[in-house]
């Protein structure tokens, strides 16, 4: 079986010389940089450091979602590829052991590794964590993080396992999917993409899952800032817009409802706290949602949305604020199957 690990750069020089030894030397696949119209010296440097990582140019910044697939739709004879963002640093045999798993498991489409912090190597990261899922209102979490709640690595989440959704910083997809499904939505540019996918996936008769014998440390945020308007806006588009397609009939008028209701309560907390580009930006995002519903409902007509497995069945927001309850083992099991 034939690997391709896809990293798609964007003026990341810095991190591919900090991060990219750890690719090319505990790699056992082919490695590719997409670069994404950088205008730092990124391809001069690989060209010069790493000339056997083949590398594919796009001429302009593309975002996440459509940059990688401009990128892999240059590539041919794979059966897996793997998007691994370039803030990543690798540990041995972090490749076989998922490879293995999707060999085994031909229903198998989409799997992430474990995803610890790299300075803090012992906590789950943001990103990622043990692989992620979604509440009933669309409110995705992970298997080691609650919202902003991290959890320490005692090995309590180191059984294999079916997710909702697998982390676009280290994302292994079989190619076969990828191109049934049409890779990630492009108009999304970046964030909530891969969740959208995965959804996608499961909609399509696939199934996701989480392997725990590969292990990646993500240094994550490396393009945005956390804190950044822009940031706000696409999640909150993209959040909505993912809704919208992917939720089956009997709930995607309710859901999304409340989550427009919730989106403004949470806007007008940007506000009060001092944060008017914030404010602004889930303001736009509402803007752009409503102006994007006539493609939306064209592309939700052709994923034809049922109820798929691995969603939360409970209401995160309240389990969280109201219930305290901060790590994952302290969800009651109501997911869907």
């Amino acid at each position: 079986m034939r690997t391709a690990v896809v990293i798609l750069n964007w003026n990341g020089r810095t991190m591919l010389e900090r991060f990219m030894p750890s690719v090319v030397q505990l790699t056992q696949a082919d490695v590719i940089v997409a670069d994404n119209g950088s205008t730092d010296d990124s391809v001069t440097f690989l060209q010069q450091h790493y000339p056997q990582v083949r590398l594919i140019l796009l001429d302009k910044n593309y975002g996440f979602a459509d940059g990688y697939n401009r990128a892999l739709a240059q590539l041919e004879g794979y059966d897996y590829y793997v998007l691994l963002n370039s803030d990543v640093e690798c540990t041995p045999q972090w490749v076989e052991p998922v490879v293995a798993m999707m060999d085994a498991q031909p229903d198998l489409a989409v799997v992430q590794p474990k995803l610890l912090m790299f300075d803090q190597k012992d906590t789950f990261e943001y990103a990622g964590g043990a692989g992620g899922f979604i509440d009933s209102y669309g409110y995705p979490f992970c298997r080691g993080r609650l919202f902003n709640t991290l959890e320490q690595d005692h090995g309590q989440y180191d059984d294999p396992c079916d997710i909702f959704w697998a982390t676009g910083a280290a994302m292994f997809v079989r190619a076969a999917v990828w191109n049934q499904l049409g890779g990630l939505d492009g108009d999304f540019f970046a964030h909530m993409e891969e969740i959208d996918f995965c959804w996608r996936v499961h909609n399509a008769g696939y199934r996701v899952a989480y392997c725990p014998q590969a292990v990646l440390y993500h240094v994550g945020g490396g393009t945005l800032p956390k804190s950044n308007p822009f940031k706000t806006q696409l999640n909150f588009r993209n959040n909505l817009s993912m809704l919208y397609k992917n939720l089956p009939e009997k709930r995607v008028r309710c859901v999304l409802a409340l989550r427009m209701w919730l989106d403004r309560v949470a806007a007008l907390k940007f506000l009060l706290e001092g944060h008017k580009g914030e404010y602004l930006a889930v303001r736009k995002a509402h803007k752009e949602y409503r102006a994007w519903k006539p493609q939306l409902r064209a592309k939700r007509q052709a994923i034809k949305p049922h109820t798929v497995p691995c969603v939360y069945r409970g209401q995160l927001l309240l389990d969280y604020y109201l219930r305290g309850r901060k790590h994952f083992s302290d969800l009651p099991g109501e997911f869907t199957r």
